[in-house]
């Protein structure tokens, strides 16, 4: 059932965010040198690897690094607002599509974040899709924080369910939770 819903909508999404990916895609082009479109190697389910797709919204010379490790002034101007709005994540509808990922699941993470792979590990979430959104994300707990990350996100395996499914992704939509945080340093 889960993966049938994330098909269909994720189907009607690319629809419907079809013309919205391609303005941003104009619009980040525009203002800044690089590809619009970000891939990153993340941590899948069964802890395979994958391309994570997004909207650009850090400078293309940006060290490789989770976003909370980042200095905000790695983030352009665009990317501030693209991130705000969440819109950053529409690319990742593809990888809904292509069976890498799921709307609701705990958030991929990169190949270097040891601890939380392995507290996640722990709770037995490696046999989630990662998700654009989830418990711990609308709960506003970002990855600098594996261990209560993952206890977070453990909690979906109790509740795991379309309804919840629909409330966490609701909940996002209507401005829940936050996208990793960034120090706000100066430094790339």
């Amino acid at each position: 059932m889960k993966r049938s819903f994330d098909l269909v909508v994720a189907v009607i999404g690319l629809v419907v965010a079809s013309p919205i990916i391609a303005g941003c895609v104009i619009a980040i082009r525009l203002t800044s040198p690089g590809p619009a479109i970000f891939r990153q190697t993340r941590v899948g389910r069964y802890e395979r690897s994958f391309v994570c797709l997004k909207l650009r919204t850090m400078h293309r010379d940006t060290r490789n690094l989770p976003s909370h490790e980042m200095g905000a002034s790695a983030i352009t101007p665009l990317g501030k607002h693209l991130r705000r709005l969440k819109l950053d994540e529409l690319p990742q509808l593809l990888n809904i599509l292509r069976g890498e990922m799921s709307f609701v699941g705990p958030r991929p993470c990169l190949l270097s974040q040891t601890r939380l792979i392995e507290a996640r590990r722990g709770y037995g979430l490696e046999r989630l899709r990662p998700g654009i959104t989830g418990v711990a994300q609308v709960a506003g707990v970002d990855m600098s924080d594996p261990v209560r990350l993952a206890a977070l996100d453990a909690t979906y395996l109790q509740d795991m369910s379309l309804k919840t499914d629909i409330n966490l992704i609701l909940a996002t939509a209507f401005g829940a939770g936050r996208g990793d945080r960034v120090r706000s340093d100066n430094t790339r």
